[in-house]
């Protein structure tokens, strides 16, 4: 539904805006994809109205690295470390991605996103097989209603009759996506690029993808720092030297970043993005938070891959939050005392899930926070739950104890796309039909090759160590 007027009234407001702050009973009013007004009461609007009582209404969260496409593939991971991971997804099952695959991977992937109130995605599609493949992603996420970056990958995924004859025509066809897809930077959707892993490629190649997302002037993503012992996926000293850091990109992990690496990130306005429940597992070592906090930087947060775990960012919040806090009391534990306060709070870690994030995507001055000429990205919290009553804390309720069930309502630009605990979407069916199907086909294809898991080739990990070393010498 898309009402002209409609007021929010009765909730815990959390605006997120520090001139605003929070209203322990509280009312938005939203017209059109505005927000027009917030306040403790708003008498006299002719207006639809939704009683939030016993909720917490709030800015959409942002998520900022999500592989969207791998949405088929749910939980396949959950025993995976990093390195099965790039061996089972991206060298065994993502060149088996048809078109359609990557379609009901990011439509079905969007919705579940929406449900448990992301309005905003930072879709990392490196699966772009073919250009077909692209146009397939984009139509998947235009559909649900998201708002998303849909960050073009360049990652040349190892199939057998590859589409594209060269590394230009990639960015070639980045080149056509923007023409064809995103003509206007004022929609729901807007572009970025997703650059191959540093190392993967000669230096040049990678310098080109960068030089492309400032010759397109879309934001950049990439995944950095995040396989130990190796040089692949680091080389942000080399961006450096060559100038290739500025502020419209999104590192992604950075684990394995020196202090003084991530500070040549900071010092360029670059942002991270923590995705703490796959860093945790997966042994690419210790989410970044507070690091990147020590720098001055405002750290946003991720889901990463639901071929792996949860995809809301209740789960990213709470990891995120608790690690940092067992990080800063381990030396007082150490000392043989015990910690007396907590430096970092709930309504810190619900900023990196908000307000940062939409900085991050260059979105601040649209979304990430109730202020009246932003779009009206927001959800309500709550209701009537049991994890949900009694609720002396509202903001301590969400980011401790909520999950995607507890999201009652969700607007995108002021247009519901969740009501009463519901979606929208008139059929639900045909969602989980699509990718059911998808994943039987994806797996069939799989199987006929061998297992999902591959084991490892003699010398793999090898020989990934030695191609990193020597295109990041080639920066030299």
């Amino acid at each position: 539904m898309n009402s002209p007027r409609l007021l929010i009234e009765n909730g815990y407001v959390v605006s997120m805006d520090d001139a605003i702050g929070e209203l322990e009973e509280g009312s938005v009013l939203v017209e059109g994809d505005r927000i027009v007004e917030v306040a403790p009461h708003i008498e006299g609007a002719d207006a639809e109205r939704i009683d939030a009582s016993g909720m917490v209404v709030m800015p959409g969260f942002v998520d900022t690295h999500r592989h969207t496409w791998q949405t088929a593939l749910r939980a396949i991971c959950a025993d995976w470390t990093l390195m099965e991971y790039f061996r089972g997804i991206r060298v065994n099952i993502s060149p088996e991605y048809t078109a359609d695959d990557v379609y009901a991977g990011n439509y079905v992937g969007a919705l579940e996103a929406l449900d448990a109130g992301v309005t905003s995605i930072l879709d990392f599609s490196h699966c772009n097989n073919s250009p077909d493949h692209a146009d397939a992603g984009i139509a998947g996420l235009r559909e649900t209603g998201i708002r998303a970056v849909y960050a073009y990958g360049y990652y040349p995924s190892p199939v057998t009759e590859p589409a594209f004859a060269s590394h230009d025509e990639r960015i070639a066809d980045a080149r056509r996506v923007q023409s064809e897809h995103f003509s206007s930077a004022d929609g729901l959707l807007t572009m970025g690029v997703a650059i191959t892993e540093t190392g993967l490629l000669p230096w040049e190649e990678t310098a080109a993808e960068v030089r492309s997302a400032r010759e397109l002037g879309v934001l950049l993503t990439a995944h950095t720092a995040c396989v130990w012992g190796s040089r692949s996926t680091m080389g942000v000293p080399e961006l450096q030297a060559h100038g290739l850091l500025d502020s419209a990109q999104v590192h992604v992990h950075c684990n394995a970043l020196s202090d003084g690496e991530l500070g040549m990130l900071a010092d360029a306005g670059a942002k991270v993005s923590s995705t703490p429940e796959t860093e945790l597992q997966m042994g690419m070592g210790h989410p970044v938070i507070g690091r990147a906090l020590a720098l001055g930087m405002r750290p946003t947060l991720g889901c990463d891959i639901v071929s792996l775990n949860s995809g809301d960012m209740f789960a990213q919040m709470r990891i995120g939050l608790q690690f940092e806090r067992a990080m800063e009391n381990d030396p007082v534990i150490a000392s043989g005392e015990m910690p007396a306060t907590l430096r970092l709070g709930v309504r810190d870690a619900l900023r990196w899930a908000t307000v940062n994030g939409s900085e991050a995507l260059g979105l601040e001055a649209r979304v990430g926070s109730l202020t009246p000429g932003k779009q009206a990205d927001l959800v309500l919290v709550g209701g009537e739950a049991l994890n949900m009553a009694p609720r002396p804390d509202p903001v301590g309720s969400v980011v401790v104890q909520a999950n995607a069930s507890n999201v009652d309502t969700v607007l995108v630009a002021g247009r519901a796309v969740k009501r009463g605990g519901r979606l929208v979407e008139p059929d639900l069916a045909r969602a989980r039909r699509l990718v059911e199907e998808s994943r039987e086909r994806i797996f069939s294809a799989v199987a006929a090759k061998g297992p999902l898991l591959p084991p490892e080739p003699e010398g793999f990990t090898e020989a990934l160590n030695q191609l990193a070393e020597t295109n990041l010498a080639q920066a030299s």
